[in-house]
């Protein structure tokens, strides 16, 4: 009898961590992988963003803090959701968490229920379905195609909708597709939801600050505020700020909500890093010209990787709206053939012969629930997306 708890026998590992950890692998071989498979930032953490940490170790802020969070960096996300959205919580209504995963689980874990349900739109990030599934609900997967711009209608949301629907995922912009809901497409959504006073909202809205369409990010709480009372908004200073291994992230919600997030937390990781909370203070509160450069940066590096693979025959990418991915159909290039002869019939074979071929790093669309399809990040800088680029097209270029 195996002494590993069942619940992981459902549980996928991460497509984009195995596929950093392989290029990592082939890097200590000595081979020049390039890496497009994280969704991590190549910027360094802005300057007074550090500084805060080395203040905050220096004043002697090195101990544990309420499991909910420093009350100056749950003060900074509440005067923040109301600059940025317009919408009113007080610092009891928000916990700061080890990441925005984290915040994700700890919403699940505390409401759901065996059996209950909650409502992913795919593609989605790998991890979704997973947190679902570890923490004793049921992902209902409802597929959204490129005709739709990756995007969940109307009425997909209502016929997927049953008596065990316990909350609705919305991502935007998205991971993978960088797809971004307009105000119009989040109050249809919000019309169907009005009808369902029994589901909840989780919006994750970590790439907020990375749109580059003329229109503004805006996230369903600004188009519906009377949805307040049963939404969770997710969010963290990792993409926006480059501060991925800090390790912050904070969810704003209703209060009995955030008590039994933080119930959950204070038994399992309690506190987030002491340090890295007092740093994001001064991510939220300081200088705020660094997004602007980030975003500016991203959107080169966007329109840059996008005309080069645009350039490749057999692949195809629509130009997403924000996040700093792009999601390309590998879809004409199934039943080729590779050099050694294997015939590929899904994206899993495709990124893999990327990676063994040409020494790029990609993560295939499976893993985020919708096929033949590839991302690609371009957290990168516009020399390493060239090469990667014409490593792509070379090795596509010797499929038969």
């Amino acid at each position: 009898m195996s002494f590993i708890a069942g619940r992981l026998s459902a549980i996928a590992p991460a497509e984009t961590m195995e596929m950093a950890a392989k290029a990592a692998v082939l890097r200590r071989q000595g081979l020049d992988v390039i890496s497009l498979s994280q969704g991590e930032p190549d910027f360094d953490t802005p300057e007074h963003i550090q500084q805060a940490a080395l203040r905050a170790m220096r004043d002697g802020k090195t101990r544990y803090t309420e499991a909910a969070g420093v009350l100056p960096l749950r003060e900074a996300v509440a005067a923040k959701m109301q600059a940025d959205h317009g919408l009113a919580y007080g610092p009891d209504d928000i916990s700061v968490t080890a990441g925005a995963k984290q915040a994700i689980f700890n919403a699940f874990l505390a409401t759901l229920n065996p059996g209950d349900e909650v409502v992913v739109p795919a593609p989605c990030w790998v991890s979704y379905p997973e947190i679902v599934k570890l923490t004793g609900g049921t992902p209902i997967v409802v597929e959204c195609p490129r005709e739709a711009g990756f995007k969940l209608t109307p009425a997909q949301l209502e016929a997927s909708i049953t008596p065990r629907t316990k909350w609705l995922m919305l991502n935007s912009p998205s991971n993978p597709t960088g797809a971004v809901y307009s105000r119009a497409e989040l109050g249809a959504l919000g019309d169907v939801l009005r009808r369902h006073p029994q589901v909840w909202v989780l919006t994750d809205d970590i790439y907020g600050k990375l749109v580059y369409g003329s229109e503004p990010f805006a996230n369903i709480l600004q188009v519906l505020a009377e949805l307040q009372p049963r939404t969770l908004v997710v969010n963290g200073v990792s993409k926006v700020y480059c501060m991925t291994g800090w390790r912050i992230g904070y969810a704003a919600g209703p209060r009995e909500l955030i008590k039994a997030m933080n119930l959950v937390q204070g038994q399992s990781t309690n506190n987030a890093n002491a340090i890295a909370q007092f740093a994001a203070v001064e991510a939220l509160t300081g200088d705020q010209s660094c997004i602007d450069t980030f975003r500016f940066a991203f959107r080169e590096r966007r329109d840059f990787i996008v005309d080069a693979l645009r350039k490749v025959p057999g692949l195809e990418v629509d130009l997403p709206d924000g996040a700093f991915y792009a999601y390309v159909s590998c879809r004409a290039l199934m039943g080729r053939q590779t050099p050694s002869g294997q015939t590929l019939s899904s994206d899993r074979e495709f990124v893999p012969y990327l990676l063994d071929e040409a020494q790029v790093g990609v993560v295939s669309g499976t893993g985020f629930l919708h096929s033949p399809y590839f991302r690609v990040s371009y957290a990168a800088g516009i020399a390493q997306l060239g090469e990667a680029a014409r490593r792509i097209a070379r090795a596509v270029e010797a499929l038969r």
